[in-house]
């Protein structure tokens, strides 16, 4: 709870998965891969409920193992590529309401970003809740060799630069505007803002930004061995 107002964690978590089957419960440093992110949701001092959303009967045993609520199985409309995260949303809110568990605020946690802190978290709702122009608030990183002034296009099997200047002799710490990506660590919004919006991103959006270790996405096996390395490299302390 903050201000008063409750707080939902989400984890989305179906069992259909083409770059790295059955990934939502593979082993990441001793841990299925989704309990990171429910012990991560836990221990966050606002929220008040950490939910898992899945279509899988094994996926919600593990999830109910360390400690999330599994009150429902997702259907299998919303359990295919095509369904939206908005939509899976929406589908548990409404559940919970129907069972007088009305929360004003959702934080969305992928499974697939483990790196997270329970401080990007309990910040990302801070900034939200303690803000009056500000609705939501997503997880960035910072641009660093993929800045737009080293990105080319290709016409007629030639390079051509993004910003029409070539980068010859440029250094990252001579360029003069820093840029962000969405890295898909933690979203949270008012739940009017989003209802309303039908996204998290909007004018009223602010960044939470994370240092680019946390912005591991996992995908394929090769994200896996990345993100593997990384919590180890985490736990022992030697990423600060």
């Amino acid at each position: 709870m903050i201000n008063d107002k409750h707080v939902l964690a989400l984890i989305p978590a179906r069992a259909g998965s083409k770059g790295l089957p059955g990934k939502n419960i593979r082993r990441l440093c001793g841990k299925p891969l989704i309990a990171w992110t429910i012990e991560q949701g836990l221990g966050s001092s606002f929220v008040d409920k950490v939910v898992v959303s899945t279509d899988s009967e094994e996926i919600a045993s593990v999830a109910r193992h360390y400690g999330a609520s599994v009150p429902f199985l997702r259907p299998q409309d919303l359990a295919s590529d095509l369904a939206s995260s908005l939509e899976v949303i929406f589908h548990a809110i409404d559940f919970l309401e129907l069972r007088g568990e009305i929360y004003e605020y959702i934080v969305l946690l992928e499974p697939t970003s483990p790196l997270r802190e329970v401080s990007d978290i309990d910040g990302a709702i801070e900034l939200c809740a303690h803000s009056s122009q500000v609705e939501s608030v997503v997880g960035v990183a910072k641009v660093d060799n993929t800045h737009p002034s080293f990105l080319f296009s290709l016409q007629d099997g030639r390079l051509h630069p993004m910003q029409g200047k070539h980068p010859t002799g440029i250094r990252r710490q001579d360029l003069v505007r820093d840029y962000y990506y969405l890295e898909g660590s933690v979203y949270v919004s008012n739940l009017k803002g989003l209802r309303r919006e039908q996204t998290f991103y909007h004018d009223r959006t602010a960044p939470w930004i994370v240092d680019k270790y946390k912005a591991v996405e996992i995908d394929s096996v090769a994200d896996f061995m990345v993100a593997d390395a990384l919590m180890d490299a985490q736990i022992k302390g030697i990423l600060k």
